[in-house]
């Protein structure tokens, strides 16, 4: 029996939970092959090599000529976003509370779009298992309740039956949940590992960008005494 023959006798014996299992096989699919793309094809681990090439004009005092180059740089460079928001933020108040605050905006919409879609992977691992389980058991009572008062012959053919839906949305589940899974701990690494680098770039700039200002003074409130 070839392989497609096998695929196709395992989903008309394991019924409407294959292809339950299979529509969450189809979306783990994609976003493994969208995350694959962003996280290793399109984002580098290179923010802290960057930055290093706005140092001179960040400590001479050019935050002009920051802005322009960081706007000109493409998409994937989010260090360049960063860059832009503390030198308008430079530019416009000074403070380094200010400076700080506007990166850190910045910084947290960047890091949500690394761990954007990934955390569906262990849900839809989960999904999977549960629905493979969920066939197994009803493949059970299925068997076992079909073969109470019937002819002899025809319980061995209803055992099979059951015990075939059992065990093929098991063995598929499982199929289905351990890629996911693996690529779930894999993905997460690899945005964590890109995170570090983008704050540890973002945090080089805020230093450079900070160091000529002091910290905005809070105002004191005076309480009159009658």
């Amino acid at each position: 029996m070839g392989l497609f023959e096998l695929i196709t006798t395992a989903f008309a014996q394991g019924g409407i939970w294959m292809w339950a299992i299979l529509v969450a096989q189809v979306f783990s699919v994609a976003i493994v092959a969208e995350r694959v793309w962003k996280l290793y094809l399109s984002r580098k681990i290179n923010n802290s090599q960057i930055v290093k090439q706005f140092e001179l004009d960040i400590k001479s005092g050019h935050l002009e000529n920051v802005i322009k180059r960081a706007q000109l740089m493409p998409d994937r460079t989010p260090i360049s976003r960063v860059l832009k928001a503390g030198a308008e933020a430079a530019l416009e108040m000074g403070g380094r509370e200010e400076i700080q605050s506007q990166m850190d905006e910045v910084l947290l919409y960047e890091n949500a779009r690394l761990n954007k879609r990934t955390g569906l992977l262990a849900m839809l691992a989960n999904t999977g298992t549960l629905l493979g389980l969920l066939g197994t058991i009803i493949g059970l009572i299925q068997a076992f309740s079909s073969v109470s008062g019937v002819d002899p012959v025809e319980k061995a053919t209803l055992l099979t039956k059951g015990i075939a839906l059992a065990m093929n949305t098991t063995a598929y589940g499982l199929i289905m949940a351990i890629p996911a899974l693996v690529m779930f701990g894999i993905l997460q690494s690899r945005a964590n590992t890109i995170s570090e680098d983008l704050n540890q770039a973002a945090l080089k700039a805020f230093n450079w960008l900070s160091f000529k200002y002091d910290s905005v003074p809070q105002r004191s409130v005076r309480v009159k005494t009658k």
